[in-house]
């Protein structure tokens, strides 16, 4: 097997929550590559400065400001980047939260808004980037940034929702895998699924959770790992990848 990521040199990819740690890693890494990729995330600031950032690299970053817990926000990034770019072909579904509000005691606004960011909003940019696909018959990569609590409930407290998120993730890929296939479609879905990852979503983590963060994974690993799977040929489907830290014992 020869891998290559050249194949999408010039290709437009769209990721979510770009504007720091895997997201931004990610964009930066596609960018390099010669992809026209465009972040969406909250924080205008952070995406401005990654595209001086990234000035000068072979392909381009194009920053775009909005909330995908938003529809709206998500079908304006769509329409702009057909509009001034072309079909999305590469979809990076990375925005996601960690719900520190347990089922015990929990409210129901943290749990709606870990839902909307990890799972509704999923879902939608999925719907947009398989209309791009679909309709111009191209052939297409959606990768969503799983979790390993897709796949087993993780030690400590206030977990529950945020590892019910992450197993839908789990849930939806399988789902769409199935569906090209029974369209006949040539669009891939790879879940990645890391252990505990070095960025700010860890600031928002249990205080009490019985998970040594110490022993992590960097943003740059999983974006490797995305180069990875996007550097197959298009016979070869990376489904599911999951990645832990060394030492790791979760």
């Amino acid at each position: 097997m020869v891998l290559s990521i050249d194949r999408w040199f010039g290709k437009v990819a769209i990721v979510t929550g770009a504007s720091s740690g895997i997201g931004a890693a990610t964009a930066e890494k596609l960018v390099g590559h010669g992809l026209q990729v465009v972040g969406i995330a909250r924080r205008k600031d952070r995406l401005e400065a990654l595209a001086k950032k990234l000035t000068g690299k072979k392909g381009k970053f194009h920053p775009m400001t909005g909330d995908v817990t938003k529809e709206q926000d998500i079908l304006n990034v769509f329409d702009w980047t057909r509009k001034n770019l072309g079909p999305c072909q590469i979809l990076i579904n990375n925005a996601g939260i960690i719900c520190n509000s347990a089922i015990i005691g929990g409210k129901t606004e943290d749990w709606l808004q870990t839902i909307n960011v990890n799972v509704v909003a999923l879902c939608t940019a999925t719907r947009e980037a398989l209309k791009d696909m679909m309709d111009n018959n191209l052939e297409g990569h959606i990768i969503n940034i799983n979790s390993i609590a897709g796949h087993y409930i993780l030690p400590g407290p206030n977990l529950e929702i945020y590892t019910a998120t992450k197993h839908c993730v789990t849930s939806l890929t399988e789902s769409m895998r199935k569906e090209m296939g029974r369209l006949q479609k040539k669009i891939k879905f790879t879940s990645i699924s890391p252990g505990v990852v070095a960025t700010e979503i860890l600031a928002r983590a249990p205080s009490d959770l019985s998970i040594d963060i110490s022993i992590n994974l960097q943003a740059e690993d999983i974006a490797d790992a995305i180069e990875y799977v996007l550097s197959t040929p298009p016979r070869v489907q990376i489904h599911e990848l999951m990645i832990r830290p060394t030492g790791d014992q979760i």
